[in-house]
């Protein structure tokens, strides 16, 4: 089966066709560690999770690299704020980023590398790109990318070179040490009660766009196939990242560009400023991890997702719909040949729609319909349901999602506090549904899992209410 990848380069679907058969080497854009990571970063994390563990579960051989950007303005201007060390406020948020990403059942990188362990890469592509004429030496110690000398320059972006004055300086601004204002540091100038490093220019430190450029071609090689990040990477920081690299190396630098969709908050855009910026260790207060993460699964990588209490609370009763299935099963570690054969069509569709640029919310239908084949194999008390079972664990798997035993999960609810009004009226209506259905194994065990919550029903002829106890 083909896998068809949406390239932020083409502007299209492009068939997958890796440089070496059987083998992916993937860098990502990761954090800037001067805070904790938010919600954005977490779709981003749980996001390029999602398609490792499907290329993966495909076959591929995958190098999966993501970076620590650990030099950086926000870095220093922090860390002097508070009164330390850069390095020791880089290691705190380093720890709490890798916290978080264990939280939401985040798989390791392969490589995780750091700015400050690649200085000498860095150091050694800029001097490439002087003595090739696309970097030059300011007066006062900063390096500059010569932008206008690389042909094709906003071709990632879709932006016309003669537009992009006014965006596409470092983040410190305009300067009036450069020669034209597109062009962007790859070298700064130390400046008084901020580390720095010696170099051929003076002491100084790199710029934010080089760091990526030395450490993916360090980690992965010239060129590589998959480069991924956030939806606000792609100008001016992945757009120079190409710049400098394909200037230095003379080969292309990435097959194929992907990025993530934004995160807004009620259908606005997220941002301290509004008072609507959620950290993820804010959110998990509030709600389990794998409740957040098939928030975020539920919605395709690419596309725009709106965090609200009520998406939270649809991806709860989801997660409570497959983990209800799946209550009481002793599920196998594998399923077996007849059940592969019998129900490899779930699987297949399930795959089709991974493979059709990584559709969650398409493969996670696949999955519902598994759920109601396996609701009723259980009613008709089938020899099917262990493999039915086996197959959905499967499937969860390659989404990280329902590895959990379904007490565990129940019980952590309990532990979470009350089950929202919303909750309550979902468990309801599919005990009336197993009544129905006179599943009365099925009926006994809702009504056993909301009393343990304190929730009483009155069943009448009308119908079913409830009240909490």
């Amino acid at each position: 089966m083909a896998l068809h990848i949406y390239n932020t380069l083409s502007g299209k679907k492009e068939r997958f066709e890796p440089l070496e058969k059987g083998k992916v080497r993937m860098y990502v854009c990761g954090m800037t560690v001067y805070d904790y990571c938010h919600i954005g970063h977490a779709r981003v994390m749980v996001g390029f999770d999602v398609i490792t563990r499907f290329l993966r579960h495909s076959g591929y051989d995958v190098t999966y690299v993501r970076n620590i950007t650990d030099v950086d303005d926000k870095i220093f201007r922090r860390a002097a704020e508070n009164g330390e060390s850069f390095e020791v406020l880089t290691s705190r948020f380093i720890d709490a980023m890798h916290e978080d990403e264990a939280a939401l059942s985040v798989l390791s990188p392969d490589e995780e590398p750091r700015a400050t362990a690649h200085m000498d890469q860095i150091l050694s592509m800029i001097q490439i790109l002087i003595d090739k004429g696309y970097a030059y030496v300011a007066d006062n110690g900063d390096v500059y990318y010569v932008v206008r000398k690389f042909e094709g320059y906003g071709t990632l972006s879709k932006k016309n070179i003669e537009e992009l004055i006014a965006g596409a300086s470092e983040r410190t601004g305009e300067t009036e040490d450069k020669r034209d204002p597109l062009d962007f540091a790859l070298w700064k100038a130390a400046k008084e009660g901020e580390a720095s490093w010696d170099s051929p220019w003076g002491k100084g430190r790199p710029g934010w766009h080089i760091e990526c450029s030395a450490m993916s071609t360090c980690c992965l090689g010239e060129t590589f196939d998959i480069h991924g990040g956030g939806p606000d990477l792609k100008f001016p920081h992945h757009e120079n990242e190409i710049a400098q690299s394909e200037a230095a190396t003379g080969k292309p630098y990435v097959n194929y560009w992907m990025h993530a969709g934004a995160v807004r908050v009620n259908k606005e855009k997220m941002s301290k400023s509004l008072g609507n910026f959620f950290t993820i260790r804010e959110v998990l207060e509030k709600y389990p991890a794998e409740v957040i993460r098939y928030f975020l699964v539920s919605s395709h990588y690419r596309s725009q997702v709106d965090y609200s209490e009520a998406s939270l609370k649809e991806a709860h009763s989801a997660l409570e719909r497959f983990y209800q299935s799946l209550r009481g099963i002793d599920v196998p570690a594998l399923v077996n040949e007849k059940a592969s054969e019998e129900f490899q069509g779930f699987q297949e569709k399930f795959e089709q729609a991974m493979a059709d640029d990584f559709n969650t919310p398409e493969a996670l239908a696949v999955m519902f319909d598994l759920v109601r084949a396996l609701n009723t194999a259980r009613q008709q008390n089938s020899s099917d349901v262990p493999a039915l079972a086996s197959l959905l664990k499967k499937l969860g798997g390659v989404l990280g999602i329902l590895q959990l035993d379904p007490e565990v999960f129940f019980k952590g609810e309990a532990k979470a506090g009350d089950l929202s009004d919303a909750q309550v009226e979902t468990l309801i209506a599919e005990r009336t549904q197993a009544r129905a259905d006179k599943n009365w194994s099925e009926s006994d065990r809702i009504r056993d899992l909301l009393a343990e919550q304190g929730i009483v029903l009155d069943d009448s002829k009308s119908g079913t209410t409830w009240r909490r106890g």
